[in-house]
């Protein structure tokens, strides 16, 4: 129970990779604010330690007043796992401004917003984990992933510079870099590889499994376990990472 008396902060909290790291930690522990757009998905997995808060981070109003209302609550945010993001794929002669713009907003400006709210009182404190749920895709570039790549290693890109900017201190900053999760994400991306591809489910399903080095998908408790590990004891010389979860080396 090393995370006792810690309060965490979980964006995409509900469902998959955010739900199951939010579980990790409170196992450890921790009290954890999990947000998301849905109320009822929060709701559904709330427990006395899992505190659900609706909040959209494309919305810079939305992720001030969320994180200062969690910390009204729970007091300040000591781990922040910037994890809430979309992925989809198109091509670029495919890619309009606006499937771009909220890209961008949703991944990358929204990893940002929450990284900075969360940390301003963080910083106020003598301990601390800033974890960004990065992607494979923001160490290669991923095919018919333009505009996905490009936040993903815009994330990655921001977490490195943080890290630069508070060596020394008790703050850690680390990005994990999953390959494909077994999430509902899986569900939706196999349908818009289907149609953009003009290919089966199976065969859908086998291009994201393939793109794994162990060819499988890999569980959300994986990616879980790797976060647990940055937020334990011992972990304050892994600054500036990327965690990469994808089978095999990348």
């Amino acid at each position: 129970m090393h995370l006792q008396g810690k309060h965490a902060l979980v964006t995409g909290g509900g469902t998959g990779i955010g739900l199951a790291i939010a579980r990790a930690l409170a196992e450890d522990g921790a009290h954890v604010t999990i947000t998301g757009r849905r109320a009822e998905v929060l709701q559904d997995v709330a427990t006395d330690l899992l505190h659900p808060l609706v909040m959209d981070v494309r919305d810079e109003s939305s992720i001030v007043q969320g994180v200062a209302d969690a910390v009204a609550a729970r007091g300040p945010i000591q781990i922040c796992i910037a994890n809430a993001g979309v992925a989809e794929g198109r091509a670029l002669h495919n890619t309009d401004t606006e499937f771009w713009d909220n890209m961008i907003a949703t991944n990358l400006t929204g990893a940002f917003l929450t990284v900075r709210e969360s940390f301003d009182s963080m910083f106020k404190t003598d301990w601390g984990r800033v974890i960004i749920i990065s992607s494979i895709a923001g160490v290669r570039g991923l095919k018919g992933g333009m505009a996905y790549s490009a936040t993903k290693h815009g994330v990655i890109g921001m977490m490195r510079a943080l890290s630069e900017d508070y060596q020394g201190t008790p703050f850690t900053f680390n990005a994990i870099c999953p390959g494909y999760v077994e999430t509902d994400i899986i569900t939706r991306n196999v349908q818009s590889i289907k149609d953009r591809a003009g290919v089966s489910e199976d065969e859908a399903l086998k291009i994201m499994v393939s793109a794994n080095m162990h060819k499988r998908l890999i569980a959300p408790e994986e990616i879980s376990q790797a976060a647990r590990w940055l937020c334990g004891p011992g972990s304050g010389s892994v600054n500036g990472q990327t965690i990469k979860i994808a089978g095999g080396d990348i």
